[in-house]
């Protein structure tokens, strides 16, 4: 059975303002939520039964009480890994610290559920095809983008990245069909990223994107798009815990594009090494 809490934290950004309230208590007190009545779960985020049922509708449940049941079947399978703790003003360093781990924690977990072999199989089927990989991401995002390149490049394989608009554009405007264009932002909605989207897609690059929204501008233009989605914190950001994931998800692809042709990429890889060592004493 795949696990509820992360469910909701990977759909909350398509859920309404009051269905947020809801996830919200939910998230934080999911114990108490086991004993709760659904008009009892309503006034805990001040709205509706129809409201609650429409939150559960979009997590695939038609019953409240197959809701609660399961809820509290997976607070005993998994004690202590379901709750992720808002930061508070009165929090000390230790626990801070604790709650900041404990959150991307979280978000790393929920990549069992965001990120399939089916579609981590359908990134290798692309990447084969292609002759040219380019990574693109402005802001945070770039970092990211940059760590792709390091990665890939590493093994031997055509990437370029730049964070610079204007040169993202202008390269787009010279992309092929035999391009594969892997765009990342965190909400899907940086206009830069979308401007050299657009650009590569009438050029025929095929387009994979890096994203926390199913329902973003980005996601939609894509041929295939990657879910670094996590819920947010009033201290600790959606976009910190997205970084993390992303970074992860990275990982991931690169570990199993090296070992689906493990000799040759280990003999680039160590093309690679060789070069840097000449810049170290």
């Amino acid at each position: 059975m795949k696990s509820l809490l992360s469910d909701i934290r990977i759909k909350y950004n398509t859920f309404s303002k009051a269905q947020k309230r809801l996830a919200d208590y939910i998230l934080c007190e999911p114990e108490k939520v086991t004993l709760l009545s659904i008009t009892e779960l309503a006034g805990k985020g001040d709205t509706s039964e129809t409201t609650v049922m429409r939150l559960l509708k979009k997590l695939e449940y038609d019953s409240y009480q197959v809701f609660r049941i399961n809820l509290a079947k997976e607070l005993t399978e998994k004690p202590g890994e379901t709750l992720n703790e808002e930061l508070s003003e009165e929090d000390g360093l230790a626990t801070i610290k604790k709650k900041v781990i404990k959150h991307n924690v979280t978000a790393i977990n929920d990549l069992e559920q965001t990120l399939s072999e089916d579609t981590i199989a359908e990134f290798l089927e692309f990447l084969a095809a292609s002759k040219r990989v380019l990574f693109f991401g402005v802001g945070a995002s770039a970092s990211i983008s940059q760590d792709a390149l390091h990665k890939f490049g590493n093994i031997g394989i055509n990437v370029c990245s730049h964070p610079d608009p204007h040169q993202m554009n202008i390269i787009c405007a010279h992309s092929t069909p035999d391009d594969l264009f892997i765009a990342v932002s965190h909400t899907g909605e940086s206009q830069e990223v979308l401007n050299a989207v657009s650009i590569a897609r009438k050029n025929g690059s095929k387009i994979i994107s890096l994203t926390s929204y199913s329902n973003s501008s980005l996601a939609k233009m894509s041929d295939l798009y990657l879910l670094s989605s996590t819920n947010d914190k009033k201290y600790h950001s959606e976009a910190m815990a997205s970084r993390i994931v992303q970074l992860t998800i990275i990982d991931i692809l690169y570990i199993a594009t090296f070992m689906q042709n493990e000799d040759v990429y280990f003999e680039e890889m160590n093309k690679s090494r060789i070069a840097v060592a000449l810049n170290k004493t």
